[in-house]
């Protein structure tokens, strides 16, 4: 079930669980998160990153449609960290049903400037918009954009950004990195602040870089006001790590027996995710 506009992390925000948005790359995880989200009749979104576009190609896209179209569960196809109008142009004519256009490495003023670009192109056509205001962190240069130190999102400068932008929902800075963290570096959320920002805004709340997060955190979070939350590393991980076991068989060579495996890996991770979410058996809400 393929979704436009709010609605799906407006039902999450009403009935305070998380969306897991998942960004894949190929078929083969395609197919590994729909499944596993069919399974526990989960509500989720399928996030490309736009290096991830580059990769795979535009060509992709219109079997990433047919099975969002296809699945029992409701979905969305999410530009993840649009870097620009273009960008986000680009992927709203690719057929893309959800765009996030990622100005926090600007100046307030420009960050207000080009969301508000974003929403007037995107809410014609029925695709809602998320917008960053703060900065995450960054753990390796493997990671998408972000900064060596974070800069919190303060919650009466989030009033004011969405006032004058219009946007959707909005990804946070409260303590998160994206990537994998080294062992040297902890994660910590600043739940409080959550809280404040959540009393403070009148939109979903998202939430970037959560992997190696204790799920403590992760579902003190959820509780709080945190509706759609981005795995990607994790899922990654798992997935080839399990894909360099398999390929300790040297004979091995057709996709239809190295990839399975694989996927099995994903779906163990992503179904922790969708439980900690408490997104499990959420899709009847739709």
């Amino acid at each position: 079930m393929l979704l436009k506009g709010t609605k799906l992390l407006d039902v999450a925000s009403e009935q305070g669980f998380a969306i897991p948005a998942f960004n894949i790359s190929s078929h083969s995880m395609l197919n590994a998160i729909i499944q596993v989200c069919e399974e526990k009749q989960s509500p989720h979104i399928i996030a490309i990153h736009p290096d991830e576009l580059k990769h795979i190609g535009d060509n992709f896209i219109p079997s990433v449609i047919q099975a969002a179209y296809r699945s029992s569960v409701p979905t969305m196809i999410h530009l993840d960290h649009g870097a620009s109008y273009e960008q986000v142009i680009h992927a709203i004519q690719c057929g893309f049903t959800s765009v996030m256009i990622d100005g926090s490495l600007l100046s307030y003023e420009e960050n207000v400037a080009l969301t508000k670009k974003v929403v007037e192109a995107a809410h014609p056509v029925g695709i809602q918009v998320e917008a960053e205001l703060g900065t995450i962190g960054k753990t390796d240069g493997f990671a998408e954009n972000g900064t060596n130190d974070i800069i919190y999102t303060d919650p009466q400068i989030a009033k004011d950004f969405l006032q004058a932008t219009g946007a959707d929902s909005l990804a946070v800075a409260i303590g998160t990195r994206h990537g994998l963290y080294p062992s040297d570096l902890q994660p910590e959320l600043k739940i409080d602040l959550l809280h404040e920002i959540k009393k403070t805004v009148n939109v979903p709340l998202v939430l970037h870089g959560g992997s190696n997060n204790p799920d403590s955190e992760i579902a003190k979070a959820v509780v709080k006001g945190i509706n759609k939350i981005n795995i990607s590393s994790d899922i990654k991980s798992v997935y080839f790590t399990k894909m360099r076991e398999v390929l300790k068989d040297r004979g091995l060579r057709e996709p239809n027996v190295i990839e399975p495996p694989c996927e099995a890996a994903l779906k163990e991770c992503a179904s922790q995710k969708i439980d900690l979410f408490n997104s499990a058996g959420k899709a009847n809400l739709y």
